[in-house]
This record gives structure tokens, C-alpha cells and sequence, in this order.
């Protein structure tokens, strides 16, 4: 499989949403270990707006706009450091890009490095810093160095790479947030917000795959 519709853009988008949304007690259990417990709680509530208005708003004229939909709705209902990073995640890629009908590897590849880069200025973490680039970093690379002609193969590879940055966020000492506190302490517990990265992924390769296997 080598690309999606702007529909089955828009439901891949939701089907991430879905999935925040189930993962909810997750979240809130991962952020209670070392931050404030309320990533579980933000995350669902700006995906359920997300979910809604992509819903409502469909069909979309461009991949573009599915995913400014999704970040604006993000960033105007979640509010705080978390609605404004997640909301860039959606947003940061499409900046200034131009219309387009049909997301390929190399769309995904391209936008996920706008995100990431986005982000990063934003809030200036690095891999590393025990936040969500941990995971986001991982998926970026793994979609630029991917077979960008098999979409199936290269989220697979994205998402595992996401949740091995989840993994790997256990070894480092947090450098913002609550955690940061915490210094040491925080070693062994994983970062909720790499954690919510790698749920994203997660839900979009499993809906391209079923999509391929359809």
C-alpha cells in the first residue's frame, strides 16, 4: 500500500483519537508516577474535541487540513504545555506546505520532520530530556530512512521505533515538568508524553494496515 485519501486520512486521525481516548486510565497511571497525573485527562479530552470536529467538519478538501483541524482542536480545548505541544504535532508539519490529496511515505515522512522540528523550537527539548520527542525523534527517523513506497512497512517501523524511545525514556532524568523535581528518581519510569507519541503511531499503522489487508 503506498498512500492514503484525504478520507482515509481523516479517519486514520480518528482512529488515533479512539485510541488516546481508551488509553486514558494508561496515561493517567504512567504521568502519576512521576508528574502530575493529568496527561491521561488532557490527552482524551483534546482528542475527543479533535475526533468530534474532524466528524463534523468532513469530508476535508486536503490532507492539510485534517491535520490543521486535528491541532487546532488540540491546542484551543486542551489548553496548558500539553495542548500546545500535541496541537503542534498535528500542526507544525502542514505549516506552509502546499495542498496536497494523497499522504505517501514521503508526505508522512516530510510532515513528521515539520512536527518534530516545530516542537522542538517550541519548546526546546531534546532526545534525551525525557519528554515526548524521545518517541517522536525515534518514529521521524525510522519514517526518513524507511521504504517510503510500502506506507504498511514504514509506520510499523515508525512505531516501533516510538515506543522503543517510550522505553528508552526509562533510563533518563527528566529535564522539564513535575519530573524534573525528582532529578534521579525519575529514572525507571517512563515519560507520558512519549508514551501518548507512540499510542498515535501505534493506532495509525494499525488502521493502515487493516486498510492493506482489506
Amino acid at each position: 500500500m503506498k498512500s492514503l485519501t484525504v478520507e482515509q486520512t481523516t479517519d486514520m486521525i480518528i482512529k488515533a483519537c479512539d485510541a488516546i481516548v481508551e488509553d486514558k486510565p494508561y496515561l493517567t497511571e504512567v504521568d502519576s508516577k512521576i508528574g502530575d497525573g493529568d496527561h491521561g485527562i488532557g490527552m482524551a479530552g483534546g482528542m475527543e474535541k479533535a475526533k468530534s470536529m474532524l466528524t463534523e467538519k468532513r469530508p476535508f478538501p486536503d490532507i492539510n487540513s485534517v491535520f490543521k483541524m486535528t491541532g487546532m482542536s488540540m491546542l484551543n480545548s486542551m489548553g496548558g504545555a500539553s495542548g500546545v505541544i500535541f496541537g503542534t504535532m498535528f500542526l507544525g508539519g502542514v505549516k506552509n506546505l502546499e495542498a496536497v490529496s494523497e499522504l505517501d511515505g514521503h508526505l508522512m515522512a516530510r510532515i513528521m520532520r515539520g512536527s518534530l522540528d516545530s516542537i522542538k523550537e517550541r519548546g526546546k527539548a531534546n532526545l534525551g530530556d525525557k519528554t515526548m520527542v524521545d518517541a517522536l525523534e525515534p518514529a521521524v527517523v525510522a519514517l526518513e530512512n524507511g521504504n517510503k513506497e510500502d506506507l504498511v512497512q514504514l509506520m510499523k517501523e515508525a512505531k516501533d521505533a516510538a515506543w522503543q524511545g517510550v522505553e528508552n525514556t526509562k533510563n533518563y532524568i527528566a529535564k522539564y515538568g513535575k519530573a524534573k523535581t525528582l532529578g534521579e528518581r525519575a529514572i525507571g519510569y517512563q515519560d507520558a508524553g512519549a508514551t501518548s507519541v507512540a499510542i498515535i503511531f501505534d493506532a495509525m499503522y494499525e488502521y493502515i494496515k487493516s486498510l492493506a489487508q482489506s
